[in-house]
């Protein structure tokens, strides 16, 4: 039972953009930190503290590797939520009295829109910029707003609703030639494409734990060392982490991290083909009468949002309970309102209110994805027959 609710028996899930499960060998891993060397990493004076410490330091290297980064640029923290506002509001009070404008999208996480406006009460400038029909930036545009005042250009790898990826050099180029920081909040891209800092052109990274297998409650920084890049810490303390973030580090949450980085680089090549034939396979058994919102080819390949005209979203899952699906919208007053994301790419109220998100990942079978588009294909069929349709659809 969850919440009350009976979990059924066949239930699938699908919204590996929300979470993963974390790999047995990353639980393996973790394991003797939580038990046996259990030490603070930060007690020098004997061997535990010395054992755990080396464990990080390690993880480190591990998660480094993963993007073409030294060790001693990457920095702990506990999760992409607090990276993306370390990067954002640190880079921003220290820039702010030579440069300040930031630069960001319509389409990013809510951290990093936050984060951005919060600095506006600081003195700081926002432009948020629109991205195209397809969810990618316009590189004219972007350069347009891009200049000698911006402290801070902050763009997403890949986008958690409609999995777009974005052309991170190109980007990195235009912000680099202007002699701004920048920014990619990776939660969603770490592990699951090739990223590479130097090629990239990227000065901070953020990155998450929970969306590459690893436990929820981890995450890192990419703070880039060579030209250097210098933050405001968010809080004081004993000036763990080069002094970014303060707090005593958690070995077993990092092992895990760094246990799941060097998996992701091991299988990243065949994960992703394999998630290519699912993807495709699922898009085939629902048939044409599906629109896939987002750029068709530059796109993980695990995230499809998945637009039924006419069918409401919320109405789709209820009838399909043992489906995990996600939508990117919330529920007041009995009104649906659309996802902000899928507004921005220009979609009318309906058709945003009838988008369901897709998650496919590494324990994802052939054998779930074919009964789940089965059973999504039958309910939007009856729906469809019963004549119902989007709650906004309705109200406009």
């Amino acid at each position: 039972m969850i919440n009350g609710v009976r979990v059924p028996p066949d239930a699938i899930y699908l919204d590996y953009q929300a979470t993963t499960p974390t790999d047995p060998r990353v639980v393996d891993a973790m394991m003797p930190y939580l038990v046996q060397r259990f030490g603070n990493p930060h007690s020098g004076s004997h061997l535990f503290g010395h054992e755990a410490s080396d464990a990080v330091e390690h993880a480190r290297a591990q998660v480094a590797t993963l993007i073409g980064a030294e060790a001693r640029e990457i920095v702990f923290t506990s999760g992409a939520t607090e990276s993306n506002n370390l990067a954002i509001k640190g880079a921003g009070r220290f820039l702010k009295s030579r440069r300040r404008k930031l630069v960001t999208l319509a389409t990013e996480h809510k951290c990093v829109l936050e984060s951005a406006r919060s600095l506006i009460a600081e003195g700081c400038e926002l432009t948020i910029l629109p991205v195209e029909r397809d969810g990618l930036v316009d590189l004219d545009r972007l350069a347009a707003a891009v200049d000698e005042q911006t402290a801070l250009v902050s763009i997403m790898a890949v986008n958690n609703e409609i999995g777009v990826v974005q052309d991170l050099a190109a980007i990195g180029a235009i912000t680099r030639a202007a002699g701004a920081l920048f920014h990619t909040d990776a939660a969603q891209g770490f592990g699951k494409i090739p990223l590479d800092v130097a090629a990239q052109q990227i000065d901070l990274m953020s990155i998450s734990g929970h969306k590459i297998y690893a436990p929820k409650g981890i995450g890192a920084l990419y703070v880039r060392h060579r030209p250097r890049v210098r933050l405001e810490p968010l809080f004081s303390g004993g000036g763990q982490e080069r002094g970014l973030r303060s707090g005593t580090l958690a070995p077993a949450l990092i092992v895990g991290l760094g246990e799941a980085a060097e998996i992701a680089g091991r299988e990243m090549a065949a994960e992703a083909a394999r998630l290519a034939d699912l993807s495709a396979l699922f898009l085939a058994r629902l048939g044409p009468d599906v629109t896939v919102h987002g750029h068709r080819t530059r796109r993980i390949a695990g995230n499809l949002n998945l637009g039924f005209a006419g069918v409401g979203a919320l109405t789709l899952m209820g009838l399909v309970p043992e489906l995990a699906l996600s939508v990117g919208s919330a529920c007041t007053s009995a009104e649906v309102e659309p996802s902000y994301v899928l507004s921005a790419l220009g979609l009318d109220r309906g058709t945003a209110a009838s988008a369901v998100r897709v998650g496919l990942g590494r324990f994802t079978t052939e054998a779930e994805v074919l009964r789940a588009a089965d059973r999504i294909k039958a309910a939007v069929a009856g729906l469809r027959a019963a004549g119902l349709r989007p709650v906004l659809e309705r109200a406009t």
